[in-house]
């Protein structure tokens, strides 16, 4: 197989799941690459700049996620305008839990739980991860693709794209979803006061996407806030974040690139989150129960 290659496209599924909402949300379930062991269960959230995306613009991604060797449930969350901050994350946060419950049945026993989203769902992710912490539900790891967290708009990456006006998408897409909270943490993840403790993040950026800078920034303020940070920065040409709604650009270099650091991110959690746990060679009895073997 060529180095560049990416294992094929994993099977999916859709369900409606009843997470104690007033309807059921509808989620897109992965597999996982075969061969895959200690897999985690991944909430992942599409972009689309809080007002579009869906289920099928989240298809790459996903696919990127399930190829590194993780169960991926996509969540076609509440959109802007018509449904603002919080709707989006109270319907993430109840299909978490609901997940957590399931994580077993659905990702095996010792399955640990991410959260994962790409431009505005990275957002989502990164407030999803704070919210985590706040309610003591522990997550594995947080993964983050050219996220969008500057409200503000005023990045040096924004302004060379010609992004950043009052007539683009993304300060639509902003004013949409804030609906005046832009002060929240957990809409504007970017400039909450506090980030220890937080899970381990995976934040990944290209040179050629608008929203580098935020992204890069973001990395380094969980850094300071104690949090593990693993980076990876991605060389032009990538086109994102519009390649990452384009089900093509899992054939390109940088695909396999992530996938790679992906896998690495995987392995390094996975290993500090449940370390092996070896039986003593003094006295015969069973060896404790790793962190999440538990059944859901």
């Amino acid at each position: 197989m060529n180095a560049l290659a990416l294992p094929p496209a994993t099977p999916w599924r859709d369900l409606q799941v009843d997470a104690g909402l007033a309807a059921p949300l509808a989620v897109r379930l992965h597999e996982a690459a075969a061969g895959a062991k200690r897999r985690p269960l991944v909430l992942h959230l599409p972009g689309g700049a809080f007002i579009g995306g869906d289920l099928d613009s989240g298809m790459p991604a996903a696919q990127l996620l399930a190829a590194s060797g993780c169960v991926v449930a996509s969540l076609d969350y509440p959109k802007a305008p018509g449904q603002p901050f919080p709707a989006a994350l109270q319907a993430a946060a109840a299909l978490l839990r609901w997940l957590r419950r399931a994580r077993c049945r659905l990702a095996g026993m010792g399955s640990t739980l991410w959260v994962a989203g790409e431009e505005a769902g990275a957002n989502l992710a990164a407030g999803l991860a704070l919210w985590a912490r706040d309610q003591g539900l522990p997550l594995a790891g947080q993964v983050l693709l050219a996220p969008l967290l500057d409200p503000r708009m005023a990045t040096a990456s924004l302004r060379a794209a010609g992004q950043g006006c009052a007539d683009c998408s993304i300060a639509r897409g902003w004013h949409a979803y804030l609906d005046g909270r832009a002060d929240h943490p957990y809409a504007a993840p970017l400039y909450a006061a506090r980030l220890a403790r937080v899970a381990p993040a995976f934040v990944a950026t290209a040179d050629d996407c608008p929203l580098r800078d935020e992204g890069r920034a973001y990395a380094g303020a969980l850094r300071s806030a104690g949090v593990t940070v693993h980076e990876k920065r991605l060389a032009a040409p990538t086109g994102w974040p519009q390649a990452l709604t384009r089900l093509a650009s899992l054939q390109t270099p940088w695909a396999a690139e992530l996938v790679a650091a992906l896998r690495a991110f995987r392995d390094e959690t996975r290993a500090a989150c449940c370390p092996i746990v070896r039986r003593s060679t003094k006295r015969a009895g069973p060896a404790e129960p790793e962190p999440g073997a538990r059944s859901a």
